[in-house]
């Protein structure tokens, strides 16, 4: 039994003395410590090593307080076992060099044996749930297909990925064969993840926003489905898309247990357009941490006001930023123990 189950509650729907808290990208580069096993190890290495990505995951838990822990790891681990060369480059993020474009191109990615490829993801779950001790729940994630098409299109980030839309757009069957391939990989990879220990799954499309409504359906929301609807009955599912407010009705019907929200949407809104009924979280701003931990706790406090204490969990409207400082990020987690 999990001692602190706020976060699970919550995603159940029931009624909580208070909502949970915790950060997306929580275990990083905000922490001083973190940087002192960067200047050591480069970020497949840590995501690799299950002690390393162990140590990372619990950082948090220990120096700030949130109520679940996040494992550390990459959404891009999953093209790499698909086949797919992605390196993390100082200063620009995920490099792809060799682009998926073509149909000769996409008959090289695979749909691999997750086992093989990715036990050592498996392994930090197992070694984070020990060293845990069942204080709190372990999240594990994965990155929305259209998201992974995105980068592994794209070749590296980008404002517009206009390469990755106009693969969609000019050469569909490949888009919707690569979607496919990243879709059935990710449920595999999750159903691992679930098997390994997680208590809750987190789906990450943080480029969806960049379609239209109409688009986001064709080339992301029905993949999303497909992987809520194969986990939905083994695990709770969170599914957040960044800039995504007009698909929030539709996330609502899909089976995942809440919803995520960016902070361009409010809470009223969010209520609304998800129909009342489903567990939301989210949206402080990111850069909101930036002010005087005063401010952080009366806008947190505000925040809970407006989403309601129930069915809700206080998280970010995206990643925490890297130069926030730590004192900071402990003043928004403990507006939310003292609400």
């Amino acid at each position: 039994m999990i001692k602190n189950d706020l976060f699970l509650k919550a995603l159940k729907g029931e009624t909580v003395e208070r909502p949970p808290v915790w950060m997306m990208r929580q275990a990083g580069r905000y922490l001083p410590d973190f940087m002192k096993l960067k200047e050591k190890y480069d970020f497949f290495t840590r995501c690799r090593t299950p002690e390393l990505a162990t140590e990372i995951t619990v950082m948090p838990i220990e120096q700030v307080g949130t109520d679940a822990a996040i494992l550390f790891s990459d959404i891009l681990v999953v093209p790499q076992a698909m086949q797919i060369d992605v390196q993390m480059k100082p200063g620009l993020g995920p490099w792809i060099p060799n682009p998926i474009r073509s149909q000769k191109e996409l008959d090289q990615v695979i749909v691999p044996d997750v086992n093989e490829e990715l036990g050592y993801v498996y392994d930090a779950i197992k070694m984070t749930k020990q060293a845990l001790n069942d204080e709190i729940p372990l999240i594990g994630f994965a990155g929305s297909p259209w998201t992974i098409l995105c980068y592994v299109v794209q070749g590296q980030g980008s404002k517009n990925f206009d390469k990755a839309k106009e693969l969609c757009f000019t050469q569909p069957q490949i888009a919707h064969s690569l979607l496919q391939k990243i879709t059935d990989t990710t449920i595999a990879y999750l159903k691992g993840k679930v098997k390994a220990g997680v208590d809750a799954i987190q789906l990450f499309d943080s480029w969806g926003g960049m379609l239209s409504p109409t688009d986001y359906q064709k080339f992301s929301w029905q993949y999303m489905q497909q992987i809520i609807d194969a986990l939905k009955n083994d695990i709770p599912v969170i599914a957040f898309g960044k800039g995504c407010w007009f698909a929030l009705r539709e996330m609502s019907q899909s089976g995942a247990s809440a919803l995520g929200v960016d902070w361009t949407c409010s809470a009223q809104n969010a209520r609304y357009l998800s129909g009342g009924n489903i567990t939301l979280q989210g949206n402080f701003d990111p850069s909101r941490l930036f002010s005087p931990p005063k401010d952080i706790k009366k806008m947190v406090h505000q925040m809970i006001d407006e989403f309601g204490k129930d069915k809700y969990i206080v998280n970010l409207g995206h990643g925490i930023l890297p130069n926030i400082p730590v004192e900071n990020a402990k003043a928004f987690v403990d507006a939310v123990k003292e609400y």
